[in-house]
């Protein structure tokens, strides 16, 4: 009998298989580049971190700065004020949600990585949406907020999400570290899933997520054991798993009868 048997759960629309920022590392994470890459080993699902632009634009960035994953350093960006900065002046504070799109649009988001995604862009979660559900791929967002802008983050990507999503039969998984993040979310669009991402296991974990409605918790791997998992079934949610990849650890997580599986190694597991 299997764990969902046990615990009755509804049903769950996605694949166990989830390819981090569209490829892991094999391409620029977080472009449109590694969602292409990710799908052409075979992956329907993908996962990624979206946050705002100064002027309300959803778009895609892990970190809070541009320094790793751009090439801000080397551009002169205006920011929300208008006022010219020289980012190579102040790389370290070049906070990715002080400037606006057409800034952010600009930049190089793919020679960081290697000279072949040279002049990859920075997608917004509109253009992602579009890929995805002309494809028939599925989709986990990360709200990833800018710090100190939690809640109006969830709030204005689940008001995205509602409407690039509108008729489509399996909506996004909205996830997110941050519980003000998902209140918003679930606030403005309480029909989207939701899930409580966590890093460890704090107290009270399982009564926020749900408390926010959430229908899984995503963890860090090495959280799960019988009895979290259990807990987790038991209170009618799916488990999930970040950042997996090796056999040992995916087959441990299979074993324990998680439903879901992020992993950078898309070149090692097949997600058939």
């Amino acid at each position: 009998m299997s764990a969902d048997n046990v615990f009755d759960l509804p049903a769950w629309p996605y694949p166990r298989w989830v390819a981090h920022r569209g490829a892991g590392k094999l391409a620029p994470e977080n472009t449109l580049a590694a969602f292409r890459l990710g799908a052409g080993h075979g992956y329907r699902m993908f996962e990624c971190d979206v946050k705002l632009s100064a002027d309300g634009v959803p778009f895609l960035l892990h970190d809070a700065t541009l320094a790793r994953t751009t090439n801000a350093s080397h551009q002169v960006l205006a920011p929300v004020d208008h006022a010219q900065v020289a980012i190579k002046d102040v790389a370290n504070e070049a906070i990715a949600g002080n400037y606006p799109w057409a800034t952010l649009s600009r930049l190089d988001a793919g020679a960081w990585h290697s000279r072949a995604y040279a002049g990859e862009t920075i997608p917004t979660l509109d253009g992602i949406a579009a890929y995805c559900i002309r494809n028939g791929y599925f989709l986990n967002i990360e709200i990833k907020p800018t710090p100190g802008t939690e809640r109006p983050t969830g709030e204005v990507v689940a008001q995205h999400a509602a409407r690039l999503w509108a008729g489509q039969s399996v909506p996004p998984l909205l996830t997110s570290f941050a519980p003000d993040a998902l209140e918003g979310a679930l606030d403005t669009q309480p029909e989207l899933p939701r899930g409580l991402l966590l890093d460890e296991l704090w107290s009270g974990w399982l009564e926020t997520a749900l408390r926010l409605g959430c229908q899984a918790i995503v963890c860090k791997h090495t959280l799960w054991d019988t009895s979290t998992v259990t807990q987790a079934k038991a209170a009618g949610m799916r488990t999930l798993s970040y950042t997996v990849n090796d056999e040992p650890a995916a087959q441990r997580l299979i074993d324990l009868g998680t439903d879901g599986i992020i992993t950078n190694r898309v070149d090692l597991f097949s997600p058939a």
